[in-house]
C-alpha cells in the first residue's frame, strides 16, 4: 500500500512588497490583482491549518503541482523552498512548476535552480525546462513530473506541452510500465477545462501520449477546482484529478483549500485506488473528508 498526497496552487502569502523596478513588467497586473482579490482569499492561516491535518494521514509521498509563488519575485522562490522543506525531504516530496512560478522571463529557470532537489529524477537532475519530464520511483509507484510552465504575455496564463517533451514522456511511461505511473503537470490536459487564455497548448499531444503508452493517474492544478475527468487508454479510462488551491480560504469564486489523498494497492488484475478529498467545510471549523471515490484500474 502506498499513500500519495496531492496539493497545488499554494500561492504563498504574504506577498513580499516589490519595488517599482520589479513591477515594470507583467508583474504590475498580478500585483494589482493580488491587492484587489487574491490578498483577501489567500492570506490568513488556511494553508497552515490545512496541512497540519496531513501528517495524521501518514502519506508516503507528497506531490505539489505548481504555483508555489505569485509574481516570481526573488524572495518568493526562497520562501517557497522553505515551504517545500517544511513538507519533507526531496525523498518524500516532489514538485513541478506552474505559470505563476514562470510569471516573467527568467522565473522558470530561477524556480528550477532553487527547487531542483524537489524536481529532479532519481538519476538525472533537472537543470532546465529542456530536461523534463523527470522520473522518481518510490516503491511500486513511478512519479513522473512534466513541465507546462512558460513565461507568457500580459493577460495570458497558457501552458505548453511540446513534441520533445512528449517523446521523453513516452519513453519514461514505457520504462515504468510495470509500476503505478502517476503523471503530474500543472495545466489541465482536458479540453475546455478552463478559459482559452489559461489552456494547455498541446493538450491533445499530452492525451495522445497517455492514451498510447498508458498511465494510471494524472494529477494537475491551475483551475483551482475539484474535478475528475478521464483520458481513454488501452486498458480503460485513466483518471485525471485536480485539487483546489491549497491556500484558498472560505468564500470566493473557487472552492476552499483541499488536499487529495490516494491510497494505491496492487490487485490481481491491476490496481485499486481510493481517492479521498480533505478540506474546509467551513473556515475555522476543522478539516474534514469531503469526497471519496474508488478507481479499479487494469494493467
Amino acid at each position: 500500500m502506498f499513500k500519495l498526497a496531492h496539493i497545488s496552487d499554494i500561492h504563498l502569502s504574504p506577498l513580499p512588497e516589490p519595488d517599482w523596478s520589479q513591477l515594470a513588467s507583467k508583474r504590475i497586473l498580478g500585483y494589482l490583482n493580488w491587492k484587489r482579490n487574491r490578498k483577501h482569499s489567500l492570506t490568513g492561516n488556511y494553508l497552515e491549518k490545512l496541512l497540519a491535518d496531513l501528517p495524521g494521514k501518514n502519506p508516503d509521498h507528497i506531490m505539489v503541482s505548481g504555483d508555489l509563488v505569485n509574481l516570481a519575485l526573488p524572495e518568493e522562490f526562497e520562501n517557497a523552498l522553505a515551504f517545500l522543506q517544511s513538507l519533507g525531504t526531496p525523498e518524500n516530496v516532489s514538485a513541478v512548476c506552474g505559470n505563476h512560478d514562470a510569471y516573467v522571463p527568467g522565473g522558470l529557470q530561477k524556480a528550477i535552480d532553487t527547487w531542483q532537489p524537489y524536481m529532479s529524477g532519481d538519476d538525472v537532475p533537472i537543470e532546465s525546462d529542456e530536461d523534463y519530464p523527470y522520473l522518481r520511483i518510490r516503491g511500486n509507484v513511478a512519479i513522473i513530473g512534466c513541465n507546462s510552465a512558460e513565461a507568457t504575455g500580459p493577460f495570458m496564463a497558457t501552458g505548453y506541452f511540446r513534441e520533445n517533451q512528449a517523446k521523453r514522456l513516452a519513453q519514461i511511461l514505457e520504462k515504468s510500465r510495470n509500476l503505478f505511473r502517476v503523471v503530474c503537470i500543472h495545466h489541465s490536459p482536458i479540453p475546455g477545462a478552463t478559459k482559452w487564455y489559461k489552456r494547455l497548448i498541446g493538450d491533445d499531444l499530452f492525451r495522445d501520449v497517455i492514451a498510447q503508452h498508458g498511465a494510471e493517474l494524472v494529477l494537475h492544478g491551475h483551475t483551482h477546482l475539484a474535478t475528475t475527468h478521464f483520458i481513454d487508454g488501452t486498458n480503460g479510462g485513466i483518471p485525471v484529478v485536480c485539487v483546489p488551491a491549497a491556500g484558498n480560504g472560505e468564500g470566493g469564486k473557487r472552492p476552499a483549500g483541499r488536499y487529495n489523498l490516494f491510497t494505491i494497492e496492487s490487485s490481481d488484475n491491476g490496481w485499486s485506488v481510493q481517492h479521498e478529498a480533505y478540506g474546509w467545510v467551513e473556515a475555522g471549523h476543522g478539516v474534514e473528508i469531503l469526497e471519496k471515490a474508488d478507481f479499479n484500474l487494469k494493467r
